[in-house]
């Protein structure tokens, strides 16, 4: 009898542990938005053509089917035209600005191809669609998940028919596998790099003593990368007098606001520890890789 009260309570606590971790679950805001090539005007790409309208809406239509809280792009579009963001002149930046006022967590970049050519005999046209669907984390610009769609050729004109097929045919795993690497990212936090070099004339390299606790610049860093760092998990990948590379530094999903803890965030934050120190930098930031240069 005693075993198999053991037993049950074991089951039951797994039960109760597998259903907690499915209740912690934490899903993202997404924002699907054209796919544009370089130097391409964001907002000519929708206005000019409708099938790609048509097939953008059924992409978030397939999404919101599946439950995934999607913001509209369009709405945002708009928004960003009202605050005079369409003025600034680096279509990058256009792009950039529209992402970050989002409040999306994940954006999805949707290059849609829709062919149509006339054939002779036939009343419609011979129509396909393909969609390739990245998404993006918006914090890091880290790739979660890429899958290709595609529907046709099909005698017809219903562009938004062939389109909801397309996207269909491969939101599932989509989704899945862009929620797997969110989740990961929730739990285990964003990674991103931190490499730390000296300008020519720079007074200092990593032996130099800086602060108040009689400590080298590299052992300044790495304690403020540790307590900066999400649960304090980092990877040293290697320091030399005249550089210091972080190969992995993860950070909070967000921070104590409840705002997205971005790259850009981490890179201001070191700004001030290096202010803190009386050590002058600059700093760029690319993709999910943090630049940072003393003078």
């Amino acid at each position: 009898m005693k075993k198999i009260v053991f037993y049950t309570t074991a089951i039951a606590l797994s039960l109760f542990s597998f259903y907690t971790k499915a209740q912690t679950v934490v899903q993202p805001k997404i924002m699907v938005i054209p796919y544009t090539k370089e130097g391409e005007d964001i907002r000519t790409v929708l206005e000019e053509d409708s099938n790609k309208r048509i097939a953008l809406s059924k992409i978030k239509e397939a999404f919101d089917e599946r439950g995934v809280s999607t913001i509209d792009f369009v709405a945002r579009l708009k928004a960003a035209n009202t605050a005079n963001v369409m003025n600034m002149d680096n279509q990058s930046d256009i792009k950039s600005a529209i992402i970050d006022m989002s409040g999306a967590d994940i954006y999805v970049e949707a290059e849609i191809i829709c062919q149509q050519t006339t054939v002779s005999g036939q009343s419609k046209p011979e129509s396909r669609v393909k969609i390739n669907v990245t998404a993006y984390d918006i914090a890091t610009g880290t790739s979660l998940a890429n899958k290709i769609g595609e529907c046709g050729p099909f005698y017809t004109d219903d562009i938004a028919k062939l389109s909801m097929k397309a996207i269909s045919s491969v939101a599932d795993d989509f989704l899945r596998v862009m929620q797997t690497k969110f989740t990961d990212i929730s739990e285990e936090g964003r990674s991103i790099m931190m490499i730390i070099t000296f300008d020519e004339g720079s007074v200092y390299n990593m032996e130099s003593e800086v602060g108040t606790q009689g400590l080298t610049l590299q052992d300044e860093i790495e304690l403020w990368v540790d307590s900066s760092s999400y649960n304090n998990n980092y990877h040293l990948q290697g320091v030399s007098p005249l550089n210091m590379i972080f190969d992995d530094i993860k950070l909070p999903l967000v921070d104590d606001t409840g705002a997205n803890f971005t790259a850009s965030k981490y890179s201001m934050s070191a700004l001030k520890f290096f202010r803190s120190l009386g050590v002058s930098i600059s700093r760029s930031l690319k993709g999910n890789t943090l630049y940072i240069t003393i003078k």
